[in-house]
């Protein structure tokens, strides 16, 4: 006789966007599912700070609208207020100048970034660039690629500096061309929202998603364990306390990850952790009590790896009247950097875009080091192809989600249908437990 209850116990570590939505997708299929949080508020990296008025997000945050995310928040109900930057106000900035940003027929004639032999190239590779097919490139570094098919040295510098603006990874001698064409072809096709209250709005819209559908949350709780003898039988808790569960979905850096797991039979979650390639930032949120030059909204460093984007230009995110820009520097993966320098970098940019900047400050904040991927996707392991999960080898019930697992999309995209795949597999494993009780 078959027991309707077995398998019906989930549990998901980690509240964050991840999380959150396959905590919710789990639970609409039937299963008793708590998320379990060690910070006292859920998010992780997606929260947003609000001081004086102004909604900080940790570092620049940008969703883009045809990916991954877009849809899987699409089906969990969760609308997206914001807006779309436009690509006017944009510069360029190289050698310490700002040109105009050669983003249509227009600026691409009268920026001037480019020689006229270069310029022909660029709007040839504009006009081609949404056809090509990044499927050959994942084995091939942005590096080679770039000095293999683009004859211009300015068109590579341009290239790169819009793979870094894409993928946030400063890492050409290793990325893999095909994931970073992957995500500029999806930027070009739709560009991005700039989320009107920050990422804390997806946040919050993600928690109420999960709690319509009866799932707990347990914010301030540490999971130190999952339990677990080839099948997942539950999960132990900061002071000992055990919760039982047929399925467990880990939401978390890898590093995080492979410390839950002990007797892992192939040592695959460390082995995961161990290749993993964080890529970071350094950012600086500034609030403006007035921008001193209203139009210079954009600007993306070319022969340096900045960006700086006046976010609140459409989406909200300060007060009426005021202004809410995120700068930041994308550091060289696996290469330690000195912040002061990259603060000083950041300030320069501000210099550049905003004269005059310093005198309406009214909040400001440093990130030196901030992750905002916690794995590169690299040609060496062929493009996202090559990264891990959902499912744990060797441990059934078992599942990882996040922004480094899966073969679709980067950044939030990865997260999220990632935390759609392991909740389908979940789902999968207890209708196999309830099968077999």
């Amino acid at each position: 006789m078959t027991n309707q209850g077995a398998g019906r116990e989930g549990v998901v570590v980690g509240g964050g966007l991840a999380g959150l939505a396959a905590a919710t997708l789990l639970a609409r299929g039937g299963a008793r599912v708590t998320v379990y949080e060690r910070s006292t508020v859920l998010g992780g990296r997606a929260v947003t700070q609000e001081e004086a008025g102004f909604r900080l997000n940790l570092g620049p945050h940008a969703l883009y609208r045809c990916g991954a995310a877009a849809k899987v928040l699409r089906e969990l109900g969760v609308d997206v207020p914001g807006g779309i930057p436009r690509a006017s106000g944009g510069h360029a900035v190289a050698g310490g100048v700002a040109h105009t940003l050669p983003a249509g027929p227009i600026s691409l004639l009268t920026t001037g970034l480019l020689p006229l032999p270069a310029k022909r190239e660029l709007a040839h590779l504009l006009g081609a660039v949404g056809r090509l097919d990044p499927a050959p490139l994942d084995p091939v570094t942005v590096r080679d690629w770039l000095a293999r098919d683009i004859r211009h040295a300015e068109i590579r510098q341009l290239v790169a500096a819009l793979f870094r603006l894409a993928t946030y990874t400063n890492d050409p001698e290793r990325q893999s061309a095909g994931a970073a064409l992957r995500q500029l072809q999806l930027a070009l096709a739709k560009n991005v929202t700039y989320v009107d209250g920050g990422w804390q709005t997806l946040v919050d819209r993600l928690r109420a998603a999960a709690e319509a559908a009866g799932v707990r949350l347990v914010p301030g709780r540490r999971v130190v364990r999952i339990e677990h003898d080839g099948a997942v039988r539950g999960a132990v808790l900061d002071g000992g306390e055990r919760v039982p569960a047929s399925r467990v979905i880990v939401a978390l850096a890898p590093d995080e990850a492979a410390a839950l797991v002990e007797g892992d039979p192939h040592a695959t979650v460390a082995a995961w952790a161990r290749s993993a390639i964080p890529v970071r930032a350094a950012s600086l949120d500034v609030g403006l009590a007035r921008l001193p030059r209203p139009r210079s909204t954009f600007a993306l460093g070319i022969d340096r790896p900045l960006y700086l984007s006046v976010h609140s230009a459409v989406a909200r995110l300060a007060p009426s009247g005021r202004a809410m820009i995120h700068v930041a520097r994308y550091l060289p993966v696996g290469v330690e950097s000195d912040p002061r320098s990259d603060e000083h970098e950041l300030e320069t940019l501000l210099d550049t875009i905003q004269p005059g900047w310093r005198a309406h400050v009214v909040v400001r904040r440093f990130l030196p080091r901030l992750t905002v991927m916690n794995a590169a996707v690299t040609a060496a392991m062929g493009g996202m192809a090559g990264r891990p999960g959902p499912a744990v080898p060797g441990i059934r019930g078992l599942f990882v989600a996040g922004d480094w697992v899966g073969d679709e999309g980067l950044l939030a995209d990865a997260s999220l249908a990632s935390a759609a795949r392991a909740a389908e597999l979940a789902a999968r494993a207890a209708t196999s437990v309830a099968a077999a009780a």
